[in-house]
């Protein structure tokens, strides 16, 4: 099979198309031929070995994927559509996963939409519903707003009943974030100012944060009392610090989400995820927002374009 590898821990341009050997699904893995996969954050930082996965070079990185089944496990059938969370191995063209990380996936959804869709989404479930506890009329910031966990959070906090106000980087990416539902949209740039026009002295319920960076502080600054923020990456580069007196003064929480590491001890959890989300794919509430598509041959321009913070919607490659 052909499969992008990192090759060495020097950065996306470290990445090489080659051949490699098929994978040979385990007990309980489906063999997935991939259509399309989805490229995430967790790739870029593996090709510096900055990730806390680290395999030794060359390996194949790739967390989701979307596909039809080649060889099928319990619960699967050959040929039928699937996504799917290999963590690792996805960008191939195919694919060995856990039964318990494959997601069936109905007939009206695009294989380029739901190759970005494991990964993030469910790790938006995870912040939004679960570690973030949120409630219908509650009002949402979410930062990085135009890429592929901001504009998921967008969509599924809109699903949830919230009003949202996204936070973007510049003006070429306002519109990715008002398609994916967002109410609002402000640049980064003085962002506090603008949110506090919008909402007044009230401040907002929930913080979604996968920049970290110098925005940390004033994310806390717009949060009403009991307020909560969301730490769901860093993809500044900076991780923020926080001076604890500030939590105590005005009650406010700051949330980690870390979906990888709760899954890791409850394998059930990803598909009672799927299934809870499978209505708003269904309906349409919740679809990936795709910004651009590359072949495997131009991975190292799609892992760029994440590291670059030039993506405005989901980056893909294909097989």
């Amino acid at each position: 099979m052909r499969a992008v590898q990192i090759t060495e821990l020097t950065g996306p341009d470290s990445v090489r198309v080659a051949d490699a050997e098929d994978p040979a699904p385990g007990p309980g893995q489906v063999l997935i031929e991939v259509r399309a996969a989805g490229v995430t954050f967790p790739d870029v930082l593996m090709t510096r070995g900055e990730y806390q996965i680290k395999p030794e070079p060359p390996f194949v990185p790739g967390s989701e994927v979307a596909g039809v089944v080649r060889e099928a496990a319990e619960g699967f059938e050959q040929g039928q559509r699937v996504a799917a969370f290999p963590g690792i191995g996805g960008f191939a063209e195919l694919a060995a996963v856990d039964a318990e990380r494959v997601f069936p996936l109905p007939e009206q959804v695009p294989f380029d939409a739901a190759a970005g869709m494991p990964m993030n989404y469910l790790t938006v479930h995870f912040a939004l519903a679960r570690r973030g506890r949120l409630r219908a009329g509650e009002t949402v910031l979410v930062h990085g707003a135009s890429g592929g966990v901001g504009t998921a959070a967008v969509q599924l906090a809109s699903v949830l009943g919230a009003r949202v106000i996204a936070v973007v980087s510049q003006e070429s990416k306002v519109e990715a974030a008002r398609s994916a539902g967002a109410q609002h949209v402000v640049l980064a740039e003085g962002f506090r100012d603008a949110v506090a026009e919008l909402v007044g002295k009230r401040g907002v319920d929930l913080v979604v944060d996968p920049v970290g960076g110098d925005r940390f502080t004033d994310s806390l600054r717009t949060l009403r009392d009991e307020g909560r923020l969301l730490v769901i990456g860093f993809t500044a580069g900076e991780i923020p610090t926080v001076k604890v007196n500030r939590l105590l003064l005005n009650n406010l929480d700051v949330v980690g989400v870390g979906w990888g590491a709760f899954c890791g001890s409850r394998p059930e959890y990803p598909r009672q995820q799927w299934q809870e989300l499978l209505p708003h794919v269904e309906s349409g509430g919740l679809r990936t927002l795709v910004g651009s598509t590359h072949p495997f041959q131009d991975a190292a321009h799609a892992l760029r374009e994440l590291d670059q913070r030039r993506a405005a919607g989901k980056v893909l490659l294909r097989p």
